[in-house]
C-alpha cells in the first residue's frame, strides 16, 4: 500500500476521513465538510451510537454538497488516549474499512490537538495502515474479484506533511522489517527449510550485515549435539545463521538476540496429532522475528552493536531420528535426557544461546514458540517474558507496551529446577506437567551462563485467525517491534 503526505486539500475526490473527539467533539475539517454537506455530519452522527471514542468509525456514503463518494469519521477518544501504539491501531482499523470501499483513493485529514503532535499521530496512523494493509497470496492462482481491494493510495493529510513525512520513514522501514518476517512465517516448510531460510538471509548482506551460515560440519565440529539431535531426523539438514550489525556507538559489548527456527515440527518420533501438526510452519517465528530486526537495522543504520542467531532444524519423524530415552550434548557441555521429541525447540535454542553466550554479549534475548502452555496461561493477547535480569526484562515489557505488543512476567521459580533434573544425565527436556512455560525458561536458563538473559515464549501470538487493528488474519511478526523499540526508540 502506497502512503503519502500532503497538505490539507478537502476538495479532492475519492473516500476522506476526518477526526472527531469523544463526545462528537468536530475537529476543523470535519466542521468544514459539515457545514459543506448541510449538516451531513452532524445528522448522521445524530442517527448512530458513534460518540468519538478511540477507534469508533463511521462511514457516511454518498454526502451531498462534496466531491467525496464517502467521509469517514474517526474517533480520537480523549487528548491523552491517543499515545503511539494507539495511534497505530487506528489506522491499521481505518485502512480494514477503507480497503472495503470502492475508491482507489483515500485521504486522512489529522488535525492538531491530540494526545501526540499531529505529524507523529499522522506518522504512526500511516504505519498501523502499512501493518494492515499486509497480503499473503503468492501462491493463490485465482482471486475472487470481491477480495481483491481496490485501494491504491493513502494520502495522509496535516498542516505539517513534511515532518510527518520525515517520522514514517523510519516506520515504514520497520513495517518493511515486520513484512519479512510475516513472509518467512506464511512461507509453506516445503519453501522454507533451514538451507533454504540461510541463503534467504544472504540478501541482507548487500545492506550492510555481516554474515556467517554454519553448516552441518561446522555445527559437528562445535559439537552442537541438541541441535544436531532434533535435525537428526530430517532429510533437511540444520544451519546456525549468525548476523551481526555494527553501528557503533554504545561502548559495550553487543546485544544478543536468539530465534527458534524450527521450520517444521511434526512432533519427531513424539509425533503431534494432524490438528496439532497443521500450523506447525509457523515455529521458526522466533528466528524470523530476529530476522526482521537484523534486517531492519541494516536498513535503519542506527548507532547500536547487534549479533542475532537463527538456529534453523527441521524435527521430522524417520528411522533416524532422536528417540525418548536418547541422551544428546549440548555445545556447553551439558548433558540432556530427552524424554520427549515434541519438547524439540529448547534443545535447539541449548546450543544457540550456548554459542551467544561463548561471545560475550552485553545481554541475550531469545524468542520463541516454545510452549503451548503460555496460551493457556495468557492468551492470544499477551506473551510471556522471563530471565535473570530485571532491568532487561521490565525494559522489554515497557518497549512491548510501546510498540503495541504485549508481554508479561512469569517468575522464573527456582523450586520448579528439580523437575529437569535427570537421574541419567544433567538434565531433562521436559518437567512432570505442571507450569511448562516456566519449566522451559528453567530449561534455556542452564545454557546463558552469567550473561544478563530475557527469554519470550510467545507461541499464542505469531498467527492469528481474526484480524486485529495492526494485522490481518495470519502471521503477525509479534517480537519486531517490540526488539526495535528497546534498542532504538522506534
Amino acid at each position: 500500500m502506497k502512503f503519502s503526505f500532503a497538505e490539507p486539500d478537502l476538495g479532492k475526490k475519492g473516500v476522506i476521513a476526518v477526526a472527531v473527539a469523544e463526545g462528537r467533539k468536530l475537529g476543523a475539517a470535519a466542521t468544514r465538510l459539515d457545514r459543506q454537506s448541510g449538516g451531513a455530519i452532524r445528522r448522521a452522527l445524530a442517527g448512530s451510537k458513534f460518540d468519538g471514542k478511540l477507534g469508533e468509525l463511521l462511514d457516511i456514503a454518498g454526502p451531498a454538497g462534496v466531491p467525496q463518494s464517502h467521509i469517514v469519521l474517526y474517533g480520537l477518544g480523549k487528548p491523552e488516549d491517543l499515545i503511539e501504539g494507539k495511534a497505530e491501531d487506528l489506522g491499521g482499523g481505518l485502512l480494514a474499512l477503507l480497503r472495503g470501499l470502492p475508491d482507489t483513493a483515500a485521504a486522512i485529514v489529522v488535525d492538531g490537538g491530540a494526545g501526540l503532535p499531529a505529524p507523529r499521530a499522522a506518522a504512526h496512523m500511516a504505519y498501523g495502515g502499512q501493518l494492515r494493509s499486509y497480503r499473503f497470496d503468492k501462491y493463490r492462482t485465482k482471486i475472487k474479484k470481491d477480495e481483491q481491494p481496490k485501494l491504491e493510495r493513502v494520502t495522509v493529510m496535516l498542516d505539517d506533511s513534511g515532518a510527518a513525512k520525515r517520522a514514517f520513514a523510519p516506520l515504514e522501514q520497520v513495517a518493511e522489517a515486520i513484512a519479512f518476517a510475516r513472509d518467512l512465517v506464511a512461507e509453506p516448510a516445503n519453501v522454507v527449510y533451514p538451507a533454504s531460510m540461510a541463503t534467504r538471509v544472504q540478501s541482507l548482506k548487500r545492506l550492510g550485515l555481516a554474515i556467517e551460515v554454519l553448516d552441518l560440519k561446522m555445527l559437528q565440529k562445535l559439537k552442537m549435539g541438541a541441535l544436531l539431535g532434533v535435525a537428526q531426523g530430517s532429510l533437511h539438514e540444520p544451519r546456525m545463521v549468525t548476523l551481526r550489525w555494527n553501528g557503533g556507538g554504545r561502548g559495550k559489548a553487543p546485544i544478543a538476540f536468539v530465534g527458534k527456527g524450527v521450520t517444521f515440527d511434526s512432533g519427531g518420533l513424539s509425533l503431534k496429532n494432524p490438528e496439532a501438526m497443521q500450523g506447525q510452519k509457523r515455529d521458526m517465528a522466533g528466528g524470523a522475528a530476529v530476522l526482521g530486526v537484523m534486517s531492519a537495522l541494516a536498513a535503519l543504520r542506527p548507532a547500536v552493536e547487534v549479533t542475532g542467531y537463527v538456529a534453523a532444524a527441521e524435527n521430522m519423524p524417520s528411522g533416524r531420528a532422536i528417540r525418548p530415552g536418547d541422551i544428546v550434548r549440548a555445545a556447553n557441555g551439558k548433558t540432556i535426557e530427552v524424554l520427549n521429541t515434541d519438547a524439540e525447540g529448547r534443545l535447539v535454542l541449548a546450543d544457540a544461546l550456548s554459542h551467544a553466550a561463548a561471545q560475550q554479549p552485553d545481554q541475550i534475548v531469545d524468542l520463541a514458540t516454545l510452549t503451548a502452555a503460555v496460551g493457556a496461561a495468557l492468551g492470544r493477547r499477551y506473551a510471556g517474558i522471563m530471565g535473570t535480569d530485571a532491568a532487561v526484562v521490565q525494559g522489554l515489557i515497557a518497549a512491548g507496551k510501546r510498540a503495541g505488543e504485549n508481554l508479561w512476567e512469569l517468575p522464573l521459580v527456582d523450586e520448579y529446577r528439580n523437575d529437569i533434573v535427570s537421574r541419567v544425565a544433567d538434565l531433562k527436556n521436559t518437567g512432570e506437567g505442571y507450569a511448562g512455560t516456566i519449566i522451559g525458561g528453567l530449561f534455556l536458563r542452564e545454557f546463558v551462563g552469567k550473561v544478563p538473559w530475557a527469554h519470550i515464549d510467545f507461541s499464542s501470538t505469531v498467527l492469528v485467525d481474526k484480524p486485529a487493528p495492526a494485522h490481518p488474519i495470519g502471521a503477525t511478526g509479534f517480537g519486531v517491534r517490540t526488539l526495535l523499540q528497546y534498542i532504538t526508540g522506534l
